[in-house]
């Protein structure tokens, strides 16, 4: 059959796509566009409800046009009910290792549902991948599910309890990928930081021996809640420090209010993420932060929402992801009182503005200098991405993916700089 996937979300559903591509390449023609299969794989995320409605128009589009539709990925528990009602097949996470099976069975005509919970650790799936080498960038899930109980999230619905994956599973996935050419290895789960706590070990132990392997590439490591980076601090700060680990730390503080985090379930405070942020920046000449923001959360009074904005205002992260909260249903934070859209927006657009600025006095300081990147990937306009030391994009003309070359920076924007070779 004639196959096509769309994938929604993180990148540890592309990763999951990697699976997905590798095990149907086997009996199944991939396509390249929707109107050339015979049965389509929505790998959803479930995320936001904006994002749920937009990704289930989608499905019910698809079937207006006669196609088959299996739905993989977050969507396949948080909304079975609905994806039942719609799709012919659902496939959990969990069970993506099952997806020819699904396609077997809606050959013969039958529905296919795979959602019940399945421990299974994907780096032994690893082989099985299927990796587009268009690109210089290699994704590797080192574990599935968290230890956290945020109240607004519906992830862990989809995702479940903490399941990381061995540690030497994930050191043959990343050899493969390396000898394979791949030159940026990320580092993808629902909280890095978590790594290891189920079965002894932990995130730097890991990111030391990935460090052994042999060859020149870069390590991505992926988000991770601050209280576990600000408990295994002096050990993630070391193991930083080795060259092949981009300076790069994903840090998602949710809100600068020690009632809001209270509320939302948060296990940390902003004071210990201000915390991490301070030495991470004490011990490295160039360290890109990332956080992320809610905004207008339920009980996100005036004097929370400033709080965050101040909490920014100090801390100066390089990007602020910011999100406007929106009720997950089965989440616990889904009883509570929504606040009226036009106020979430108006809190987003005002620490949008002070994101930006800030992103943009950090990156005017490299305006001049040269720095080092790797070439990652093509851009817009014919053009290529690469990254500095600190994960820093720089944009070049010209390039070789794969290559790490010196860079002159001529301009910057707020979320990326411009330089030439």
């Amino acid at each position: 059959m004639r196959v096509y996937i769309e994938t929604y979300g993180c990148t540890t559903n592309q990763a999951d796509t990697d699976i997905i591509r590798g095990i149907l390449r086997e009996k199944h023609r991939l396509s390249g566009s929707d109107s050339e299969a015979d049965v389509c794989i929505i790998n959803t995320c479930g995320v936001i409800d904006f994002t749920e409605r937009k990704i289930l128009r989608r499905i019910e589009e698809l079937k207006k046009s006669g196609k088959k539709v299996i739905a993989a990925g977050c969507l396949a528990r948080i909304s079975k009910k609905r994806l039942s009602e719609i799709c012919d097949g659902i496939v959990s996470p969990d069970n993506v290792h099952r997806i020819a099976e699904a396609i077997e069975m809606i050959e013969r005509g039958d529905r296919a549902e795979f959602i019940r919970v399945e421990r299974v650790d994907k780096a032994e799936l690893c082989k099985l991948k299927a990796r587009k080498n268009e690109n210089a960038i290699a994704i590797v899930s080192i574990s599935e599910g968290c230890t956290g109980k945020c109240s607004y999230c519906a992830t862990k619905i989809a995702r479940g309890r903490l399941r990381s994956f061995s540690i030497e599973n994930i050191l043959k996935e990343i050899e493969n990928a390396v000898k394979a050419g791949f030159k940026e290895i990320q580092l993808t789960s629902q909280d890095t930081g978590a790594y290891g706590i189920d079965r002894g070990y932990s995130l730097p132990e890991l990111l030391d021996r990935i460090c052994e392997i042999e060859g020149e590439f870069r390590v991505r490591v992926g988000m991770m809640n601050p209280r576990h980076a600000f408990e295994m601090l002096d050990d993630l700060i070391n193991s930083f420090k080795n060259e092949k680990i981009y300076k790069f730390l994903h840090i998602p503080v949710q809100s600068g209010d020690s009632k809001v985090l209270q509320d939302m379930r948060r296990d940390h405070t902003a004071e210990e993420y201000e915390h991490v942020v301070k030495e991470f920046r004490k011990n490295f000449d160039d360290v890109v932060i990332s956080t992320d923001i809610i905004v207008g959360f339920p009980v996100e009074g005036e004097d929370a929402f400033w709080k965050s904005y101040e909490l920014i205002e100090r801390t100066k992260p390089d990007i602020v992801n910011i999100t406007r909260y929106s009720p997950r249903k089965g989440t616990p934070a889904y009883r509570l009182k929504d606040m009226p859209d036009w106020r979430k927006k108006e809190r987003s657009r005002v620490l949008t503005e002070l994101a930006r600025k800030i992103g943009l006095e950090n990156n005017l300081k490299f305006v001049g200098k040269n720095v080092r990147v790797l070439v990652t990937k093509h851009g817009k306009n014919c053009t290529l991405l690469s990254r500095t030391d600190s994960y820093r994009p720089v944009i070049l003309s010209s390039g070789q993916i794969g290559q790490f070359v010196h860079a002159g920076i001529k301009r910057a924007e707020f979320n990326y700089l411009e330089g030439s070779i």
